[in-house]
């Protein structure tokens, strides 16, 4: 199972029969195993990495680092659940550090994300402070390169 789950992140549009030739499984196997891992809440979805640059699409993202008072009998786990359900929050995570929560948000504009911070969550009770990071270009997002050069870019060696 765990070379099927390496191969669904790399690549989740491989056909159940590709996938089963490079396992040495049947496709039938492969299709059983997603399914019981659609099942189990192992897979929780799939999603295609897209370059917004080449679309012409200008999303604003921005990072928040928020600090929490954990809630009494639900901890970190409440507030976070609660953020994590906003439309314009990507991805929330629980941090080690100067910080408790990192927020991904994204919006068509720059109002819309500090609209989102300024009235939604910065009001949200346990909330005590945010700091805002706007995203100005990516590089690598979920382990794809964005900009695929032909050239070969090797490092240069210094003495």
């Amino acid at each position: 199972m765990d070379l099927l789950i390496k191969l669904l992140r790399q690549n989740s549009s491989l056909s159940p029969a590709t996938m089963g030739a490079m396992l040495c499984q049947s496709e039938a196997e492969v299709r059983t195993a997603i399914a019981q891992m659609e099942k189990d809440g192992i897979l929780l979805g799939y999603r295609a990495i897209i370059n917004e640059e080449k679309l012409g699409q200008e999303r604003v993202r921005a990072v928040i680092e928020v600090k929490i008072t954990p809630e009494r009998g639900g901890g970190f786990d409440k507030l976070a659940g609660r953020i994590s359900k906003y439309e314009e929050v990507r991805s929330c995570h629980l941090m080690s550090g100067g910080y408790d929560l990192m927020v991904e948000v994204e919006g068509s504009n720059l109002r819309e994300v500090a609209t989102f911070v300024s009235e939604k969550l910065s009001t949200i009770q346990g909330v005590l402070s945010t700091a805002t990071h706007f995203v100005l270009r990516a590089y690598k997002e979920q382990g794809v390169l964005m900009r695929r050069d032909a050239t070969d870019e090797r490092l240069s060696v210094t003495p």
